[in-house]
């Protein structure tokens, strides 16, 4: 394979995106449970916005929270999968210089944005269990506007420079990524430069950004479980808890394939076969989405209740003032 490069400052025309390094030969096979996966998430996605959308009784900050979360999912996922798609069933597998740093941006910038919402999500249940009485009044719909374009301006900002800092690089080690994506890390270390700036600031997003929501997360649901353990009646505190765990599976599944795929690129790349971390940092983009609107879909009564009305057809669910 040719590389094409600039003489001035050795920037690649393209790169090439090997999708699963040692399992070529199975690619149809990953890429059955891949779009299995990623039909369910857009499915139950576009399905949890089109019921917050038009039911009444969802319009509840709760919702507003979720739905920021399902549109923060689908763009996630749909930030690699396609293109891990036509990979493994197209051998599509150049992406030009530019739209991998433009990948890299929406993926790195998503990611951060849905742990974001998660952080967001925790204190909608910190203030709705704590202060139950004045949840409508803290939590107005300008308040959630302001909250919801906060993170997501967060998430902007603070990626912007992985992409600046990647366009720098000279690139000198060859032009083929063994991924499915444009990673920032996997593409960094293409570079014949020095990237040692590009993994420090990578380590200190993920603590602006990972660690502080983490904090938030934790602080929050301290907060929760000493107002629930508090309550005298044994039903209010089964109620009050029941109210947060689908949030709590939401965060199991995102965080703890983070923490894999984050450290595991990092500190074992001896260890971990690439094939094996390559396989789990998909995971982690698409699991959440897939699972998200499964979890809420059972756990929360509301949404329960209005997917029953609508396949039963008691009900249908109309635009306000129809």
């Amino acid at each position: 394979m040719l590389i094409i490069l600039n003489k001035t400052n050795w920037t690649p025309a393209s790169f090439i995106l090997s999708g699963v390094p040692g399992l070529e030969d199975i690619h149809m096979w990953i890429s059955f449970p891949f779009c299995s996966m990623y039909m369910v998430a857009m499915v139950g996605n576009c399905g949890l916005l089109y019921l917050i959308r038009y039911e009444d009784t969802l319009h509840r900050p709760m919702y507003y929270f979720l739905a920021l979360l399902s549109l923060t999912d689908i763009a996630m996922c749909s930030s690699t999968i396609p293109k891990a798609l036509c990979i493994f069933w197209f051998h599509l597998k150049e992406i030009s210089f530019g739209e991998c740093l433009v990948q890299m941006f929406f993926i790195h910038t998503f990611t951060g944005m849905d742990s974001g919402v998660l952080m967001l999500m925790a204190l909608d249940r910190y203030v709705a269990i704590c202060y139950p009485l004045r949840y409508s009044t803290i939590l107005t719909n300008p308040v959630i506007a302001k909250v919801g374009l906060a993170t997501f301006l967060r998430a902007v900002l603070l990626i912007i420079p992985f992409t600046v800092l990647t366009k720098k690089l000279p690139y000198c080690r060859g032009n083929i990524i063994p991924h499915t994506y444009c990673d920032h890390m996997s593409v960094a270390k293409l570079s014949c430069g020095n990237v040692k700036v590009n993994a420090i600031y990578g380590l200190t997003v993920a603590l602006l950004i990972g660690g502080f929501d983490i904090l938030c997360i934790t602080v929050s649901y301290t907060m929760i479980i000493r107002a629930v353990l508090s309550l005298s009646s044994a039903d209010a505190r089964q109620k009050a808890f029941s109210t947060c765990t689908a949030h709590i599976c939401t965060i199991v599944f995102s965080y703890s394939l983070a923490f894999f795929s984050f450290f595991s690129h990092r500190f074992g790349g001896h260890t971990i076969p690439p094939s094996c971390h390559i396989i789990v940092a998909n995971i982690y983009l698409l699991l959440p989405p897939t699972m998200n609107p499964i979890v809420y879909g059972v756990k929360t009564k509301q949404i329960r209740d209005c997917v029953i009305r609508i396949l039963s057809g008691s009900k249908d669910i109309k635009p306000q003032g129809v």
